[in-house]
């Protein structure tokens, strides 16, 4: 097939290679205004058979829309829009024409989360009774990305409320969050957002799960999940690259190379047509619980889903 690819930045870049090594694309097709790529050739991506999306934030709603329109199958990355309105306006969009949208939820694709997810599903675990997740970057990111990310909630943390949908296959029901500035740049308060989070999540069968965060966790990229249950525990992201004392291999310096896997794994399923993988109503109802967790934190109270929703 041939695909196009819109956007050549750090991710775009990645997709790019691994498209063109793939061997059910014969053609690509690469678009960005400012940057080349050795994979491909320029043109308009729109004349492909499917388009990955990995431009900025806020060009992807608009690119979308365009790719259901002309009913070509489309992944992007996250988030789908800029607020809930807009995602729900292509949510319905996508329903309505039968367009194939996958949202670039790459965890769900990892080989830890997804061992994860089949020894709860299998009754390894029993009774789940808690999940902790963390997200924590090495450094933050510039000044000029935190002005318009949306906050750590909604940027950040959108993959842990995304896990904690999946991994359950339960609903969150009310969301109690805080956070706070405790790096040395003033930036993240200049754009109403925080460096350091905390939220605890009720899902709607009563299990808790806590999810955490940092933008300074100098020791490096550290993504872990635990899943507590009647029967066992399974943890994941405490391989050899764990940045914690005691762990053996090198930290992982990025999200790119810890997920280089699952990148992969999430345009394989994309170009092999897989249905109801990361839709554009999963990535609806994870933003309701970012939405949730802002509100909680901004008004210091718990939030139930149904307000933001």
């Amino acid at each position: 097939m041939r695909v196009g690819l819109l956007g050549l930045g750090r991710i775009g870049a990645f997709h790019a290679a691994t498209l063109a090594a793939h061997p059910l694309v014969e053609e690509l097709i690469v678009a960005d205004p400012v940057r080349t790529s050795p994979y491909g050739r320029p043109g308009d991506p729109f004349e492909a058979d499917a388009v990955v999306i990995a431009t900025p934030t806020g060009t992807h709603a608009e690119l979308l829309r365009t790719a259901v329109e002309r009913g070509l199958p489309a992944f992007c990355e996250k988030p789908v829009a800029a607020t809930v309105g807009e995602t729900r306006a292509l949510a319905e969009l996508a329903a309505r024409t039968g367009a194939q949208v996958q949202i670039g939820f790459q965890r769900r694709f990892d080989p830890g989360f997804a061992a994860a997810a089949r020894a709860l599903r299998a009754g390894e675990l029993g009774e789940l009774h808690r999940l902790h997740l963390i997200t924590a970057d090495p450094a933050p990111p510039p000044a000029e990305y935190v002005a318009t990310s949306g906050g750590i909630f909604r940027d950040c943390h959108i993959h842990d409320f995304d896990l904690l949908r999946w991994i359950t296959g339960r609903e969150v029901a009310t969301v109690y969050a805080t956070g706070s500035n405790l790096g040395h740049a003033d930036f993240f308060a200049a754009a109403g957002d925080v460096d350091t989070s905390a939220a605890l999540v009720t899902m709607d069968d009563g299990t808790l799960a806590t999810v955490q965060g940092s933008r300074y966790n100098g020791a490096g990229y550290d993504v872990r999940m635990e899943l507590a249950g009647s029967k066992g525990t399974h943890a994941v992201g405490l391989g050899p690259r764990a940045p914690i004392a005691g762990f053996e291999g090198p930290p992982w310096p990025d999200f790119v190379s810890r997920f280089a896997e699952a990148y992969a794994n999430e345009i394989d399923a994309f170009l092999r047509g897989a249905s109801g993988r990361c839709t554009i109503e999963d990535a609806l109802a994870a933003l309701y619980v970012a939405e949730a967790a802002e509100l909680s934190r901004r008004e210091r109270r718990p939030v139930e889903i149904a307000e933001v929703s």
